[in-house]
């Protein structure tokens, strides 16, 4: 897919994250990712990759579920599951001309980044300021309805 997309004159962005729990502040960066081009692939990191990364109880849904959720947005063309906790073999594989993280990150501090550079991309940061983590996500509904009554349901 990203072979034909360069043949076809297509810019490819790729984004990648655990996307554990869509909130708003994903969505915002997928947005902002597309933009910077003409075919957006999204990389969900795989389950093991996520409890490496994430820590115990991570992640909340399976991977193939996060990337039905994840296809199912108007700004994302395809999701690939990856089972590394970086997308370095992904960015080596679709050799993206950007590769976009979100604003937790600087264009400095991106896992990716030598690896996007010596695929000849280049680093784009997108998204809105940090305001909005599963983490905070998952803290908010244990506060309002209490880790008694969730681990009940």
């Amino acid at each position: 897919m990203a072979e034909k997309a360069r043949a076809a004159g297509r810019r490819v962005v790729l984004a990648n994250g655990c996307f554990d729990l869509l909130h708003v502040g994903h969505v915002r960066y997928l947005e902002d990712a597309r933009a910077l081009g003409d075919l957006l692939i999204v990389g969900v990191n795989g389950d093991d990759a996520v409890r490496r990364l994430k820590g115990p109880g991570r992640p909340l849904m399976p991977a193939v579920e996060r990337a039905e959720m994840l296809a199912a947005l108007r700004a994302v063309d395809h999701v690939v599951v990856f089972e590394d906790d970086t997308a370095d073999r992904l960015v080596a594989l679709l050799r993206p001309a950007v590769h976009a993280k979100g604003t937790d990150y600087t264009a400095e501090s991106v896992p990716e980044r030598a690896s996007v550079l010596a695929a000849g991309g280049r680093v784009a940061i997108a998204g809105d300021a940090k305001q909005h983590s599963t983490r905070d996500v998952i803290a908010e509904i244990l506060a309002r309805f209490g880790r008694d009554r969730a681990a009940r349901r």
